[in-house]
């Protein structure tokens, strides 16, 4: 109750900052010239906005998208409005492990730094389809390619924040969904079943394993005692076009639920936030909803369903490389 009230009021939390805050007000005099970011699906919605504010704070921004058009355009947008941005856009197709790969290769080519991950990129209320390697599509998509692509990255990020001494940090997007799941909260032996397959409760598996992944890397990172954050976050309810295969019931829902919406520049300040922001320093393994710390679900909290989650991953991950 007490979330729902903050939300629709825009009331401020501890941090300062609520759901009325925008991207920009939460980054408001932030320098991040030495630091290079990749976010996935920077292209459009609230990855563009995060993009765009991050490179506005002087960011070195990879986007890192399938659309290599939609990338194009909006690192112009973004060179419009910012001449002296540094953007550059990579392909990455979260649904193809071979893609994931690739991609860790050409930015590794580079030899850049990396300081920050953003894992943003997502679909929603997708209807049951299989991806190339065989996975349920919003898995695939939303968790697996992201929990790939953070393994393949680690040790860059390692090497970063030993050599230059700033804290690396991760943020995996996930959502409010993550509460409306299945019965068990990942359904680990029928993941790729069509019986029994809801588009909604899909999507909430897969922000619910957001957060699980988020919390056993923290845990891991902890243990390994390097300068790497990983913490989750909830944008907020935006009308972006990741809801374009349900957008006439959220269009619908919208004109019944107008004051708990947000528009991109607020629904992109919690990821700016736990991106940049120096009172996050040091903070590992939580859950952010406007730009404050939040409690997730008990299936988002426990520790032995965050490793078990783990685990399968890397066997999936491992059975495709072999295939």
């Amino acid at each position: 109750m007490k979330g729902i009230v903050s939300l629709v009021t825009g009331r401020v939390g501890p941090s300062g900052f609520g759901s009325a805050s925008t991207a920009e007000q939460v980054t408001e005099g932030i320098d991040a010239s030495n630091l290079t970011v990749i976010i996935t699906g920077g292209a459009s919605g609230i990855g563009f906005e995060t993009a765009r504010v991050l490179a506005l704070r002087k960011a070195h921004v990879i986007i890192a998208v399938r659309n290599m058009v939609s990338a194009k355009e909006a690192r112009q947008l973004i060179l419009e409005e910012n001449q002296s941005a540094r953007v550059d856009i990579l392909k990455l197709d979260l649904c193809s492990v071979n893609s994931v790969r690739s991609f860790v290769d050409n930015f590794i080519a580079l030899d850049l730094p990396l300081n920050i991950l953003i894992n943003n990129a997502g679909v929603m209320f997708c209807p049951f389809s299989l991806t190339e390697d065989g996975i349920e599509m919003q898995f695939a998509t939303n968790h697996l390619g992201h929990f790939h692509l953070t393994n393949l990255l680690l040790d860059k990020m390692k090497q970063t924040a030993k050599v230059t001494g700033i804290e690396g940090r991760i943020i995996n997007l996930s959502s409010i969904a993550h509460n409306f799941t299945y019965r068990k909260g990942i359904r680990f032996d029928k993941i790729n079943d069509r019986k029994g397959y809801t588009n909604k409760r899909a999507y909430g598996q897969s922000k619910l394993a957001n957060i699980l992944h988020t919390n056993e890397l923290s845990r891991i990172l902890q243990e390994e005692g390097v300068n790497i954050t990983a913490n989750s976050v909830h944008p907020g309810v935006i009308m972006t076009p990741l809801m374009r295969h349900s957008s006439y019931l959220m269009y619908c829902l919208k004109i019944f639920t107008f004051y708990i919406w947000k528009n991109v520049p607020q629904g992109a300040a919690t990821t700016c936030y736990v991106a940049l922001h120096p009172s996050v320093k040091g903070v590992t393994g939580k859950y952010f909803v406007d730009c404050n710390e939040f409690k997730p679900s008990s299936f988002a909290s426990s520790p032995q369903l965050g490793k078990k989650l783990w685990d399968f991953s890397n066997k999936l991950i491992t059975s495709i490389s072999k295939s």
